[in-house]
């Protein structure tokens, strides 16, 4: 029997190294966007530092000891929330997929689950392998092929020979000396800066690190394995301290079309890039050796609560009838306000246990009168508060990192080189249910003002991720090695993926280039989806040099841009806009705020530091052609997003939570 539908992943799985060296147009003076924990002045940093001395042995071993005592005092609080027989109960309810289940629903969540169907349409599966790095095609078919020895009692996967004629194939497969060179310009940028691992002398003054996202992350590592950069052991890591120096700067370098952060992509493609990160974390983790398992957890049955112990997904939505644009739930709003106004500068916040009693009887009352306003915070120990803040992050019923990801998020402990981490928790990250992601967001950005308050109440980086660590990465629906071997050890490797998740946030919460090209990729081939069908062949090459010869030739010339302007769902007006090399969004929306925008209430906006001016309520949006609507950086390149997407469309509307509440 041939192998017809299911055998389009097999070729297409190593078709993809043209896109491994596919990088975005540099500025020749980039703009840099640098990840800082919190704001900072720098002179206020350098004199802190100045004054700074290096604390004695002593007090180093106090120190550790107090942040390890604390560490595992949280462990006991949430094994004796649980309960043991609760415990192993959940995790015998939690369990790793059967053979075959778990590539069935990997292929599932990365868009390719007809590839496991023989009576399916492929194309689909074509274009989305079309997009892909060879390394990220690789990832998959390790997973085809695993999927079809699991499955004996399937069919056996055809030979690509046997769908491919060889004219398609030499067309789409990539030259060897194309990827010689594609292999020298990628080692080429991502290897300007050292490895991050510092020696323990130059602790005290960490070097600045560049974090490329321009080619996909599991080449980088490709790179990085093949040249034998990658530290080979963990010595470092017992040299690893609370002092929150030890982290360096990471500067990530704009390119010419600008930062893409999470918000500013449309859901439809937002599934896109979700789909294509899975993909890329996998050949990452493949890549590293790390072996990561996804768990399943039963249907439990939900306590009849309002508050505690309710999905984060059900909170949210009931949440959203009363407030359509809420991104978290109320109560966790509500609790971090108040911490932020109460208790952020109380020594010891997050350490110091609440009492007991008190605590108890709070829940009570919140359950029974939060949403109906009879709650008064006046009286509400700021300890008690945040012990409660804890406790609604361990009681959701599923993971704040969720089930599926809960493993991979703590598997990031075991790589050694700080690039390599922060590469695995953009790409988990972006695969996290966005209420997760949202709530996760707020949470570490409290986080991190407590620790910028860390004169007033003594909770530094490091004390901070060691006590939050245990309530992220030990759930009791699924089974966590966190607390497995060397105590000190175990203890320090979690903390160190907390504070990373703490002072890198921005840095994370942001989309890499590579994975944008993919998706303008994905979108190009899919308005060309006929390409992508083998039987017409000939005629579809005919077609394609007709499309060809049609298309207009580049213009050296200056081209001039219309602009809708949106009001709300309806179209306002146009404005015309002259391109040139240098024009940015920001400059595009000045024009609009002196054309339009003429009274005084409505023309303040925010300098910024290249001297452009920035209107936070209005936004430019790039829609459709290889992009369904992306909302534009103000220091993105007008003319390159232009060549970049010529067919899309530019528009200026008001950001969708502008003149709204939090």
């Amino acid at each position: 029997m041939p192998w017809g539908r299911r055998g389009s992943a097999a070729l297409l799985l190593l078709l993809s190294g043209k896109a491994l060296g596919r990088a975005k147009a540099r500025d020749p003076s980039p703009t840099e966007m640098s990840v800082e924990p919190w704001a900072c002045p720098q002179d206020q940093t350098a004199t802190e530092q100045a004054q700074s001395t290096q604390p004695s042995q002593d007090q180093e071993q106090h120190l550790d000891k107090l942040c390890l005592d604390s560490f595992w005092s949280e462990v006991e609080t949430i094994r004796q929330g649980s309960g043991d027989t609760d415990l192993d109960c959940s995790r015998r309810d939690s369990r790793q997929s059967e053979e075959g289940e778990q590539e069935e629903q990997w292929l599932a969540d990365a868009g390719l689950s007809t590839l496991i169907q023989d009576d399916s349409e492929d194309v689909d599966n074509v274009v989305l392998l079309s997009t892909l790095t060879r390394t990220q095609a690789e990832a998959v078919k390790r997973r085809l092929d695993s999927y079809t020895l699991r499955k004996k009692d399937k069919p056996p996967p055809r030979d690509v020979r046997e769908i491919f004629r060889p004219p398609i194939a030499q067309t789409l497969l990539p030259e060897s000396k194309n990827s010689e060179e594609l292999e020298k310009g990628i080692m080429a940028s991502v290897t300007k800066t050292p490895m991050s691992v510092t020696p323990e002398h130059h602790r005290s003054a960490p070097k600045e690190e560049f974090l490329f996202t321009d080619v996909a992350y599991c080449e980088q590592a490709v790179i990085f394995l093949k040249q034998a950069k990658l530290p080979q052991n963990n010595s470092q890591n017992s040299q690893r301290r609370k002092d929150d120096g030890t982290l360096p700067m990471v500067v990530c370098p704009k390119c010419r079309l600008g930062v893409t952060r999470i918000q500013d992509l449309s859901p439809a493609d937002m599934k896109k890039v979700r789909q294509l990160a899975l993909i890329d974390l996998t050949a990452l983790c493949d890549l590293l050796e790390l072996e990561v398992k996804r768990h399943k957890t039963t249907k439990r049955k939900i306590p009849d609560n309002s508050l505690f112990g309710v999905p984060l997904a059900t909170l949210l939505e009931n949440d959203q009838k009363i407030k359509p644009n809420a991104t978290i739930p109320f109560f966790l709003q509500i609790l971090l306000s108040f911490l932020e106004k109460k208790g952020i500068d109380s020594e010891g916040i997050l350490r110091v246990p609440g009492s007991q009693s008190r605590i108890k009887l709070l829940q009570q009352n919140l359950e029974a009168k939060f949403y109906s306003g009879h709650i008064s915070w006046d009286e509400v120990s700021p300890n008690d508060a945040a012990a409660l803040l804890k406790k609604f992050i361990r009681e959701l019923p599923a993971p704040l990192l969720t089930a599926e990801y809960l493993n991979s998020f703590s598997a990031v402990r075991e790589i050694t080189e700080l690039k390599q981490k922060l590469h695995m928790l953009n790409l988990l990250v972006l695969l996290l249910p966005e209420p997760n992601r949202n709530t996760l967001k707020a949470l570490l950005e409290f986080l991190s003002k407590v620790v910028s308050r860390e004169k007033k109440n003594r909770m530094n980086l490091w004390a901070v991720a060691t006590i939050m660590a245990p309530n992220l990465f030990l759930h009791k629906a699924v089974p966590s090695r966190l607390t497995e071997g060397a105590e000190k050890g175990q203890a320090e490797k979690a903390a160190d993926v907390m504070r990373l998740l703490i002072r890198y946030q921005d840095l994370l919460w942001t989309i890499p280039n590579f994975l944008v090209s993919q998706v303008r990729k994905l979108n190009e081939n899919s308005n060309r989806r006929y390409q992508f069908y083998d039987r017409r062949f000939k005629n579809l090459l005919r077609k394609i040099h007709t499309d060809n010869r049609e298309k207009p030739e580049k213009s050296n010339s200056e081209p001039c841009r219309t602009v809708k302007i949106q009001n709300g769902d309806q179209e306002s007006g146009t404005m015309e806009f002259q391109l040139n090399m240098n024009s940015r969004a920001s400059d595009l929306l000045s024009q609009f705020q002196r054309q339009f925008l003429l009274s005084p209430e409505n023309g303040k906006g925010k300098t910024r530091k290249n001297g452009s001016v920035v209107y936070p309520d209005c936004a430019l949006y790039e829609v459709g052609g290889n992009i369904g609507e992306h909302c534009l950086d103000p220091d993105t390149h007008l003319q390159d997003l232009y060549n970049s997407n010529p067919g899309g469309e530019w528009v200026i509307k008001m950001k969708p939570n502008a003149g709204k509440g939090p």
